[in-house]
This record gives structure tokens, C-alpha cells and sequence, in this order.
């Protein structure tokens, strides 16, 4: 691939976050004039470039040679809109690291699972004596990474990414699902959903999700299948023994697993294909599919009170994240399911909860900005203030073999700072109940 050539390039970087900042080091080091700009009053840089704030300089982005912009920062913001059509070229960090990138890469994206996903293939990888570098929209800044060598690069990428990548050539993608989100940003389904599939544009070999026709690459064919339905190929899940089965034969028993429930089998089975199809030998598969625990804040047991489960899955933050969660939890529940949901919802349609809530669900704490929307789906709903009431309430109504389920379908930043911190506080509530 012909490179990106950067020396005496004028450059700008929009948005000032850890990506923002890596792109800015990146540059610099090609040779690049770089200008950093940022929509806050007041920020301090530490590295030695022009630093405008405020309002973006539309003067300045309509006469740069690039513009890099952060994920936070949407590619329709008028004056980036502007630039474009005075044909500067703007892109992403993922674009600049894949005119960069010589490894090979598996990249993963999805509306739900990506985290989990991209942690297990690492550890898989890991297992067969890979040395694995793990980026994009979980950890490292992608550009950090290509200064380190390593047998493969596992990337997560979200959307926002996705959509100022153009050239990036993994050697396996997958699309793990799709379901609303982001629609504040992307407008719809299908301008989302175009974006996703993106993904497999440049890709060697796709690995699909049998479950959800929407994460299929057009007019190409999937490399490997999953799911939890029966298939001659691929990865699929034999219910009534609870094992994840290869071509129709044994392949694991989830028992073995730390992970429970369906959407996790649903994430180890991507995974899987993913390593498989990579290359990766099915012992080592199976060892990091075994060894790995989950993620904070995505389906994680944070406590046992008076043989009440409580769940933090903070990092459910649309729809299709909490009805995984609630599906994937119900049938091992003896007693009710209480959910504690709400918060931004990014322009989502919460109507599609209204069966599973109805069904599944005994008891729907809200709060939040949009905790009214999912209130009223549910005929036993209490609305509360904080996380903090919520636990309260929620113990207040729990009985042996209860599960109280922190799993809000919505952004958290109407609230916290991040879904982190709205977990953290979730946990902190229930450490702080009596024994």
C-alpha cells in the first residue's frame, strides 16, 4: 500500500481526547505541520503545536492538506463539512494507522459484544504463543501500537471510527450484530448499519453472526457462521447440553467457562471463528474461551446479599445491550429479575423492550433522562432519582433468588461521566447495603 506522505504536511487534529493527542505525536513524528484544535474554552497541551479552541476555524480546517479527527467529533459538524467540499481530505486515526500498519490485523465491530469479543480473541491468540497487541476502541490509541511488533493486532472499532476508515485490510472481520444506536449521530438504521459494514470492505475473510441478517457483508459470503441456531457448519449451540459445537461435533462445554449465559456463548463462538479462521490451533482456542472472565461493567456479579444476585452491566448502553443481557440471564433465574434501567437514550426506539420487560422482567426501576420512555413499558415500574435510591428500592423488593440487574439501554452521561463511573457507583450502593 503506498503510504501517506506527511512531511511538511499541514495537518489538523479536531478533538483533544488520548486519540486526538496520539494522532498529534504521530504526525509530528512524520514530519507533519500540525495544528491542534479542541471545541473547549480552555485546555493545556503539552505538546508544542498551534492549540485553537473554542469554535472550530473553518479558515484554517478549508486550507489544511488533512484533517484528522477524533471519534467524538462528527464528520457532519458544519466546518468539517466545509473542508470536505473544498476537497481536503479528512479521515480518521484507524485511516492513518492502516497507511502505516504491516501486521496483520482482525478487526471486530458490532452494536453489542465488541469489548468482550476482542479480549477473548486475544487471549486465544495469546494461548497459542502469539505475541497480540490489542487496540482501536478499547485501550492503546491505534497509533501507539505501530511503534511496537507483535504476530497480530486485535482492533475494536466502533462506528464513529469506522466511518473515516478506508483502507484499513484486516485479515478477518466480523460485524458480531446490529441493532440502534447512535441514531443522534448516524440519523438511521441503515445509515448506521452502512457504516458497520464497512468493516469487511478490504477484509481477506468475514466471519458472520447466523442470528442477525443485518451484520452480513453485501453480496459477498461469510468465511465462517455462529450462532445459537443449529448448523452443518460453522460454530453453533447445543442447548440441551450446553455445548458449543463445530461442524455439528463437540467443540467446548460452556461449563467449563466462566462466562455465562447465551450472548456469551454467542461471544465466545465469534470469537472463535475469529481465532480459527486467523489460524489460531482449537487447543488455544478453547484455553482462552476457558480462562477468560469477562470485562468490568458487562454482565459482572458484583455482589451475593442474602442470596440476591446483584449485576452490574453498566456497559449496556442501547437497547439490544440490556435485551441480551435480560435473555441471556432469565433462564437461570429462580426468583424475579428486577432491572434497573435509564439514562440518554440517544434518539432509541425503547418500544422493542416493551415484550421482553413484560415477560421477563418483575420489577423496572428508572432513572435518568429518558428512564420515563422505559417506565412506561412496564405496568411495575418505580422511578427514582439516583443509582443510589435505585439499589435502595431494588433491595427494598428483592427476595432469595432474586437477580437485581444494573443494565440502563442508555448512554450515562446524563448522569456520570462515564459508564464506568455509573457502574462504580452501582457497585459502591451495594457494598454499602446491610449484610
Amino acid at each position: 500500500m503506498k503510504k501517506f506522505s506527511l512531511v511538511n504536511k499541514n495537518a489538523v487534529v479536531v478533538g483533544m481526547g488520548l486519540t486526538g493527542l496520539s494522532c498529534v505525536r504521530f504526525l509530528l513524528t512524520k514530519g507533519a505541520k500540525v495544528t491542534a484544535m479542541d471545541s473547549r474554552s480552555e485546555l493545556t497541551l503539552s505538546l508544542d503545536v498551534p492549540l485553537i479552541l473554542g469554535m472550530f476555524d473553518t479558515r484554517k480546517l478549508t486550507a489544511a492538506d488533512l484533517i484528522i479527527i477524533s471519534p467524538g467529533v462528527d464528520v457532519n459538524t458544519p466546518a468539517i463539512q466545509q473542508a470536505i467540499e473544498a476537497g481536503v481530505h479528512v479521515i480518521g486515526d484507524i485511516e492513518l494507522f492502516a497507511q502505516f500498519n504491516s501486521c496483520p490485523v482482525i478487526a471486530i465491530t458490532g452494536s453489542n459484544g465488541k469489548s468482550t469479543v476482542t479480549h477473548l480473541v486475544a487471549d486465544m491468540c495469546k494461548a497459542a504463543g502469539k505475541k497480540v497487541l490489542m487496540g482501536g476502541n478499547i485501550g492503546v490509541p491505534v497509533l501507539d501500537l505501530l511503534e511496537q511488533t507483535a504476530d497480530v493486532i486485535v482492533l475494536e472499532l466502533s462506528s464513529f471510527q469506522l466511518e473515516t476508515t478506508y483502507s484499513l485490510m484486516p485479515q478477518v472481520a466480523t460485524v458480531l450484530n446490529i441493532t440502534e444506536d447512535h441514531l443522534d449521530r448516524h440519523g438511521d438504521l441503515a445509515t448506521y448499519q452502512k457504516i458497520k459494514l464497512s468493516i469487511y470492505q478490504n477484509s481477506q475473510f468475514m466471519v458472520c453472526n447466523r442470528e442477525d441478517i443485518l451484520s452480513y457483508p453485501i453480496n459477498a459470503k461469510a468465511t465462517m457462521t455462529y450462532g445459537l441456531s443449529q448448523s452443518s457448519s460453522g460454530f453453533s449451540w447445543d442447548k440441551e447440553q450446553a455445548n458449543i459445537l463445530l461442524d455439528e461435533h463437540f467443540f467446548l462445554d460452556s461449563k467449563h467457562c466462566l462466562l455465562v449465559g447465551a450472548h456469551n456463548m454467542l461471544n465466545i463462538q465469534a470469537a472463535a471463528a475469529l481465532a480459527k479462521v486467523f489460524g489460531i490451533d482449537d487447543d488455544s482456542i478453547r484455553q482462552g474461551a476457558q480462562q477468560f472472565g469477562g470485562l468490568p461493567h458487562r454482565c459482572q456479579t458484583v455482589a451475593m446479599l442474602n442470596n440476591v444476585r446483584w449485576i452490574n452491566d453498566s456497559k449496556a448502553t442501547n437497547v439490544g445491550a440490556t435485551l441480551a443481557a435480560i435473555n441471556g440471564l432469565v433462564s437461570n433465574i429462580k426468583g424475579k429479575l428486577i432491572l434497573i434501567a435509564g439514562g440518554e437514550g440517544k434518539g432509541a426506539d425503547f418500544s422493542v423492550m416493551a415484550e421482553c420487560l413484560t415477560q421477563s422482567v418483575g420489577l423496572l426501576i428508572t432513572l435518568g433522562k429518558d428512564g420515563d420512555k422505559i417506565a412506561c413499558l412496564h405496568p411495575d415500574n418505580i422511578k427514582v432519582q439516583t443509582i443510589q435510591e435505585a439499589v435502595l428500592v431494588a433491595a427494598k423488593h428483592s427476595q432469595v433468588g432474586d437477580v437485581v440487574l444494573l443494565s440502563p439501554a442508555c448512554a450515562s452521561l446524563d448522569m456520570f461521566v462515564s459508564y464506568q463511573q455509573r457502574g462504580d457507583c452501582f457497585a459502591d450502593a451495594v457494598k454499602a447495603l446491610p449484610a
